[in-house]
């Protein structure tokens, strides 16, 4: 479902290394460094249309800030401060004339030394933005998906830092994704080297049983943005929720079972490795925090209001 969503994309302009160029002219060298060895980092942000036909981004400086914190983490000097970064976004959606939709920004290692040591190759950045729709599909969010335990295992926390976007870590979630999409599922769900639940191969995970929620805590897993204001949201709902951690059979006794993440929002599981979860489809708490978090990020709950940055 989601490689489906990403097929077509295309647009008017780019921002690429400071200025706007038209889309089919971003262009970078075949020798062009982060290509070879996979050291960039980027992030995934989503602008919304409001309920009074307003558009805003959701959560915009906290992912600009996780950019450079994702920078900083790989010794990437970002050549542009926060605040350029943060307008650039907002002003390639204008550009692109996008109501809502997709933005990419990604800083990557130019073209120039070869080898593991860029040397003094330049930091390039680059801004997309594009129209993207459910990353798991329309059906997916609402009857829920089936996934798979991976047998491809989440970074080792020391083994790869995971606090950051890096581009060449989604390797792993690449095949991951693939293993999952060829077994005929729609996600995979994959364990740390302990064998306890991680994340999925883009998404953050959410266990409900007797109305008590658990997501992994923080370690392997990436500090998504979308899971923590589902946190945040949940737990001014009332809602008993908990950092710890969840193993595998956990998954399987569920009552309901969700992912988060800026692509994939809010989207329940229905199955995983041939167990129903559940009943089967998209349970009551699932629902209740999917309907919040549209209700947030469409701007029908001034309470959050602060959340959005309007273009």
């Amino acid at each position: 479902m989601g490689e489906d969503a990403a097929q077509g994309v295309t647009g008017e302009t780019i921002w690429l290394d400071g200025e706007f160029v038209a889309w089919d002219e971003a262009r970078v060298h075949v020798l062009t460094h982060s290509l070879h060895y996979g050291l960039g980092v980027f992030e995934g942000i989503r602008c919304y249309r409001m309920a009074d036909d307003r558009s805003a981004v959701f959560r915009l400086p906290e992912h600009v800030r996780r950019l450079y914190d994702s920078a900083h983490i790989n010794l990437l000097d970002v050549p542009y401060k926060a605040e350029t970064i943060n307008e650039v976004i907002l002003d390639c959606l204008r550009r692109n004339n996008l109501v809502e939709g997709y933005v990419r920004p990604l800083v990557f290692i130019g073209d120039g030394a070869m080898g593991l040591n860029p040397g003094d190759n330049a930091i390039r950045v680059a801004v997309i933005a594009w129209q993207w729709g459910k990353y798991l599909g329309e059906e997916g969010m609402a009857r829920g998906i089936r996934a798979k335990v991976s047998t491809f295992a989440r970074h080792h926390v020391n083994a790869k830092m995971t606090n950051g976007k890096t581009c060449g870590d989604y390797v792993n979630s690449i095949l991951a994704k693939r293993e999952a999409l060829l077994d005929g599922y729609d996600e995979a769900v994959m364990l740390d080297t302990q064998g306890f639940v991680s994340e999925c191969s883009g998404e953050n995970i959410f266990v409900v049983r007797d109305g008590k929620i658990r997501t992994p805590a923080l370690g392997t897993i990436l500090d998504g943005i979308t899971r923590a204001t589902v946190i945040q949201v949940a737990k001014d709902m009332e809602m008993e929720i908990e950092e710890t951690a969840v193993t595998r059979d956990d998954l399987y006794i569920a009552d309901e079972i969700f992912l988060t993440g800026t692509a994939a929002e809010v989207t329940p599981i229905r199955e995983i490795d041939h167990r129903s979860i559940g009943s089967g489809k998209r349970g009551p708490v699932t629902e209740k925090l999917q309907t919040a978090y549209f209700d947030i990020v469409e701007g029908r709950d001034d309470r959050y209001a602060d959340w959005l940055s309007y273009l």
